[in-house]
């Protein structure tokens, strides 16, 4: 008998054998939100994808390819992430294990999100993530400030001024923080309209967003190249959420997260242009 690895996000659960891991799931020990893995499998994939734990886990729905869109099948076994259960788990457990799933296994955690349920907890999730890296750099500009390192003639007032200036900037990140959810989830999602790869509401596109957010902005804090590094992971979680959420294909759902984008930076370029050739033009006729 084939022996199945359990893994509850990142945490090996251990190996068990088929009538352990139902006997776990009757009782309990398991959720249907764990993932499995056993010799034949291509990917791992949540317990309630087995056939075998059909009557003690939910349906069965067949493995999702890597790069494919999932069946609409899987919409009835969205079990939810591990921060959807943080009341079981624990809450930084569960953040942590949301965190590691996002980077570490895309496919599987966007396979298993919840589509809906409401937009506070993704948002809590995106701002306790997206903050983590605000707060070590408000506290490290605080402690460079004090030292003087920004002007070491800064003192009494002037001193004041510098850290006034650095809470007002670490109020405003945590705002932009909470509001980029909104904001990008929106643009992906009319992207996705314009494509025709909309097949689920913006709460959706929200809850991918949201949740790729809050698991990639703690890279910031890699040494030196940590923003890159934060933003392109963001980007590909986004995809590969996106496809799995709304159960399109990769294509279209790296056009739609990306579309945005690329009108941005078009239209930079185009006020670009356009200001420089003004100023050109000014500059002609004052001669």
């Amino acid at each position: 008998m084939a022996m199945i690895h359990v893994n509850r996000g990142a945490t090996s659960l251990g190996v068990f054998s088929e009538e352990e891991v139902r006997e776990g799931l009757r009782t309990g020990r398991f959720a249907p939100s764990d993932i499995g893995w056993r010799e034949g499998l291509a990917n791992w994939q949540p317990l309630s994808q087995f056939p075998e734990f059909a009557s003690v886990a939910g349906p069965a729905v067949p493995p999702v390819r890597a790069g494919a869109a999932p069946p609409s099948a899987v919409a009835a076994a969205r079990t939810g992430l591990p921060w959807e259960h943080r009341q079981e788990r624990g809450f930084f457990s569960a953040f942590i294990e949301t965190l590691v799933m996002v980077l570490t296994k895309p496919g599987t955690a966007f396979t298993i999100m919840r589509t809906e349920g409401g937009l506070g907890e993704p948002l809590l999730y995106a701002v306790i993530g997206g903050g983590v890296g605000v707060i070590v750099w408000f506290i490290f500009s605080l402690a460079l400030n004090s030292l003087g390192f920004f002007n070491p003639r800064e003192t009494g007032f002037s001193s004041m001024v510098g850290t006034s200036v650095s809470f007002i900037v670490f109020i405003w990140r945590l705002v932009a923080i909470a509001a980029a959810p909104f904001v990008l989830g929106g643009l992906v999602h009319l992207s996705l309209v314009l494509i025709g790869g909309a097949n689920k509401t913006f709460e959706t596109t929200f809850r991918v967003i949201s949740f790729s957010q809050g698991s990639t902005a703690p890279l910031q804090l890699v040494p030196c190249c940590g923003g890159l590094v934060a933003l392109v992971w963001f980007l590909v979680a986004s995809c590969i959420g996106v496809a799995r959420a709304h159960e399109i294909d990769s294509g279209r759902a790296t056009l739609a997260v990306l579309l945005p984008i690329i009108a941005c930076c078009g239209g930079g370029l185009l006020l670009l242009f356009l200001f420089g050739g003004l100023a050109l033009l000014q500059q002609n006729w004052s001669h």
